[in-house]
C-alpha cells in the first residue's frame, strides 16, 4: 500500500474533525488546522483547504524530521509546532488548533486563563498560559507554544488562538471546545468588576479531583 493510501481512518477523521470545527463555531474558512501521529511521523491537514473541499486523500503525512512522505498538497503552514509537541510529548496522539472566537479575543490580549473556574484544571494546571506573539508558521512560534504547554493540555497563542492536545482526535477536539467555553466566561466575569480567583489550595483539589473525572477507559 502506497503511502497515500495508508492510514484511511486517520485521514477520514481529521477530514470530520475540521468539518465539525467548523460546525461549532470553532473555526472559519480555511482557519485552524489538526493532526494525529502515525508509527512514521505525523498526518496533518492541509494548508489553505476549506473544510468543504477537504477528502481524505488531502491529508498530508510527514515524519518527525519534517519531511512531506506523500501527499500532492503542502502541509498547514503550522506543521512546526504540531512536530515539536509530538516530539516533545510522547503521550499526545492528537492536536488540534482554532481561531476560536472567544479564546482568540481573549489571546488579543495576551493573557493567560487564570484560575477563575475549577475548570480550568481541564487544561492540565491551575491557567491556561498565553504564549509570545510570532508569525504563524515559524520555528519561534513553536518554540513559544511548546514553553506554553509545559505540563499543560492546551495553550493561548498571542493574537493568534488556541492549541489543545489529547489522546485521540475527538479528545483534542474537545478540549478545544471546553477551554472556548472557558474564555467565554472568563470574558463575561471580567465584564463584572468583581473577578475572584480560586486559591492554590483549590485549584490543586480540583485538579486531584480531574484524576479520577469521567468514566472509566474500557
Amino acid at each position: 500500500m502506497s503511502p497515500t493510501n495508508s492510514f484511511c481512518a486517520e485521514r477520514a477523521a481529521l477530514t470530520r474533525v475540521m468539518r465539525q470545527l467548523e460546525s461549532d463555531g470553532l473555526n472559519r474558512a480555511a482557519a485552524g488546522n489538526a493532526s494525529v501521529r502515525t508509527p512514521a511521523g505525523l498526518l496533518i491537514t492541509p494548508t489553505g483547504v476549506v473544510p468543504a473541499r477537504l477528502a481524505p486523500y488531502r491529508m498530508v503525512a510527514m515524519t518527525l524530521a519534517g519531511e512531506v512522505l506523500a501527499g500532492e498538497h503542502q502541509p498547514s503552514s503550522e506543521w512546526r509546532f504540531h512536530r515539536d509537541i509530538y516530539r516533545a510529548r510522547p503521550a499526545v496522539m492528537a492536536i488540534v488548533h482554532v481561531h476560536s472566537p472567544y479564546a482568540t479575543a481573549l489571546a488579543c490580549t495576551r493573557s493567560e486563563i487564570p484560575a477563575f473556574h475549577y475548570m480550568v484544571a481541564v487544561g492540565g494546571g491551575d491557567n491556561i498560559r498565553c504564549a509570545p506573539y510570532a508569525t504563524f508558521g515559524t520555528q519561534a512560534l513553536s518554540d513559544y507554544a511548546l514553553a506554553a504547554l509545559s505540563e499543560r493540555h492546551a495553550c493561548l497563542l498571542a493574537n493568534h488562538g488556541l492549541i489543545a492536545l489529547g489522546a485521540d482526535l475527538d479528545g483534542a477536539r474537545r478540549l478545544t471546545l471546553e477551554i472556548e467555553e472557558l474564555a467565554r466566561q472568563y470574558l463575561l466575569a471580567l465584564q463584572t468588576g468583581r473577578l475572584v480567583l480560586l486559591s492554590p489550595a483549590e485549584m490543586t483539589a480540583a485538579l486531584e479531583a480531574f484524576k479520577t473525572y469521567g468514566q472509566p477507559k474500557e
